[in-house]
């Protein structure tokens, strides 16, 4: 029997002429020296915001995020300022979960007024189906991540993690943060081939005729910019080492600051 998709309703959105799409992912934040990254990020969205129509977050904004019931991480507050005011002038911002930010209960949602989403989710614009995400999970293989994601998922583990000290899940954190394989300048990921990339065998087993126009990922520390068949596969790298993005106009396209 085929696995039922948890993928939720498609989401029509219109987009307005002169009007773009923006997609970023895999920030980092709260990893050594990511004031820098924050600060060009920040500048970044200055650029955008007059063509910005729609601004898409996939996944990894930040490098350890978990929300206490009164009590929200400390710092980043000139994006999370800059995300606010984009909010309030009415630039729609969809943001999606992580493998580092998952634990988002809906702080970001009620202070920013961002959307939400956990799984990959599709949007019908312009005519054109776009599946977005962040990508970790997708496809075969890597059983022991999707097994410890379950772990990170379940609320029972959550209410546990919660009972801890703020002061010591954050240090703890932050101790783990200065060990991460991007913290330490070795995110520059080589392409394994077609058979071993995890999302390009996502895209390869949906059939045809299921298959969305236009795929945009995160995770991966890769940017990639590729046909599979009549799909197009962006993979958005990262911001730490590269500060890559994705921008779609009726076409999509993947850029570099």
């Amino acid at each position: 029997m085929a696995k039922k998709s948890t993928m939720q309703k498609v989401i029509a959105l219109d987009l307005n002429p002169g009007k773009k799409m923006y997609f970023a992912s895999d920030l980092h934040l709260g990893i050594p020296l990511s004031r820098d990254v924050e600060r060009v990020f920040v500048q970044w969205l200055n650029q955008i915001e007059s063509d910005c129509q729609y601004l898409f977050l996939c996944g990894d904004l930040f490098d350890f995020w978990f929300e206490y019931r009164h009590v929200a991480p400390r710092g980043h507050v000139r994006m999370l300022g800059k995300l606010a005011q984009m909010a309030d002038s009415g630039i729609q911002i969809f943001a999606f979960t992580g493998n580092h930010d998952m634990w988002m209960f809906g702080y970001l949602e009620q202070e920013i007024g961002l959307k939400l989403f956990r799984q990959p989710q599709r949007f019908i614009v312009n005519g054109k189906t776009i599946e977005v995400g962040h990508g970790d999970g997708l496809g075969p293989g890597d059983k022991k991540y999707k097994f410890i994601k379950r772990l990170f998922a379940c609320r029972f583990n959550q209410w546990l993690f919660a009972r801890l000290h703020p002061n010591f899940s954050f240090g703890l954190a932050r101790w783990l943060s200065r060990k991460s394989r991007i913290a330490n300048g070795t995110a520059d990921e080589k392409y394994c081939g077609n058979d071993k990339e995890y999302l390009v065998q996502y895209i390869q087993n949906t059939p045809a005729e299921l298959r969305a126009d236009i795929y945009v990922f995160g995770h991966r520390h890769l940017a990639i910019d590729m046909k599979i068949g009549n799909a197009h596969y962006i993979n958005l790298g990262e911001w730490v080492n590269h500060k890559t993005y994705g921008v779609f106009d009726g076409e999509i396209k993947l850029l570099k600051v």
